[in-house]
């Protein structure tokens, strides 16, 4: 009954609003109608982005979910690299996070809890116990506000109040999305508090750079430019940053997802795949490649650069074969891959990781750019 009134209000909703605006289909295949609505008493809309090469990037500020991104082939055609939905409904109706903006905590905090300036706050659960991805309410369920600032740029806000998912302090988001003039997502993210809090805001797309949305990523190559990752425990809390030396987590020359992701290690086991974060040798120099991901046969190469200590690699092990997103297309388990810069999980319990705290009078300023290119010739024929 309760799945039956919320469709009622929900086609209500998308009916008055869509008799305002005027159709548009993008580039991709997607109706801007479909993903007008009033939600949380605002208006969500799809904004469209383009640069001169004529990719093109469609983000909704429900959630600041990027839906959509076309980029070249080595063939010259436009494929869209990323999954979603094709319409606010559905995306109303998921759980998932498909290009989300995620936090106030991007990842997980161990049994929900942390204790800032002497004081304990109590979060949200919904992940083994601990609090993943800010709670099942976090960013990637709010309606930002949107201004597009030209045919490249938008620019999203969002107030989280104080107590909001537990976490102490007025926090004052805006964060930008820019589709550059030599192929690139930058997505430029920025903070302010009135009450010391923790912050860790991250994007998770998710890529699959095929093309084909209805195919696994284990033949993409992966590199991750670190020496150590996070081991975890059974719930995927780090237990300590360990050298990646001989270990099929050592990913600093580029592999083949499958040629990794079977083989018999412990991490492996417990993540069910890959879902960790790598400490970065770039140690916060944007100008240093973080990671990179490559599809031999499609010929596209994602670059990623980022001011961020870590980077969280998903080999998609949650994906079950039963979700279907744009265009009807059944994404499979594995389908893709996400790389969400981030600072470490569970930071502000482990204070020997870099400190995700924010206070007064500062600024957070965090950065990641997923840039796009290609490989003339295939590696394999």
């Amino acid at each position: 009954m309760k799945k039956v009134l919320f469709m009622a209000l929900m086609a209500a909703a998308l009916l008055s609003c869509k008799k305002e605006e005027k159709n548009i289909q993008t580039l991709s295949g997607l109706n801007t109608k479909d993903f007008v609505a009033k939600v949380q008493g605002k208006k969500t809309k799809l904004f469209v982005l383009m640069n001169k090469s004529g990719f093109e990037a469609c983000i909704t500020n429900y959630g600041g979910r990027l839906v959509s991104l076309l980029v070249h082939d080595r063939n010259r055609q436009l494929r869209d690299v990323v999954l979603g939905y094709g319409s606010i409904a559905e995306y109303l109706e998921s759980d998932g996070n498909y290009g989300a903006l995620i936090g106030r905590y991007g990842n997980r905090i161990k049994d929900a809890k942390f204790t800032l300036d002497g004081k304990e706050y109590t979060l949200p659960v919904n992940n083994n116990g601990h609090c993943l991805h800010g709670g099942p309410e976090g960013y990637h369920t709010r309606v930002w506000d949107a201004e597009q600032i030209d045919a490249q740029t938008l620019k999203l806000t969002y107030k989280s109040k104080d107590g909001e998912a537990g976490f102490p302090g007025n926090l004052d988001i805006t964060v930008t999305y820019k589709l550059t003039d030599d192929n690139a997502i930058d997505i430029q993210y920025e903070a302010t508090t009135d009450k010391p809090t923790v912050v860790n805001l991250t994007n998770h797309s998710y890529f699959n750079l095929s093309g084909n949305p209805g195919t696994q990523v284990l033949d993409h190559y992966i590199h991750i430019n670190a020496d150590k990752f996070a081991a975890v425990d059974a719930t995927l809390i780090p237990q300590a940053l360990v050298p990646v030396d001989s270990t099929p987590m050592d990913l600093r020359v580029p592999m083949l997802i499958r040629s990794g992701i079977f083989e018999e290690f412990d991490q492996l086991t417990l993540g069910k795949g890959y879902d960790h974060n790598w400490v970065l040798n770039s140690k916060g120099d944007i100008k240093q490649r973080a990671a990179k991901v490559y599809h031999d046969e499609s010929g596209i190469v994602m670059d990623v650069y980022t001011n961020e200590p870590g980077i969280q690699f998903y080999s998609g092990n949650f994906m079950a074969e039963a979700d279907k997103g744009k265009h009807g297309v059944t994404y499979l388990h594995r389908g893709a891959l996400c790389l969400e810069t981030q600072h470490y999980p569970d930071s502000p319990n482990q204070p020997a990781f870099p400190s995700t705290v924010l206070r007064p009078g500062e600024k957070y300023l965090s950065r990641c750019i997923y840039q796009f290119k290609i490989v003339p010739q295939r590696v394999n024929q």
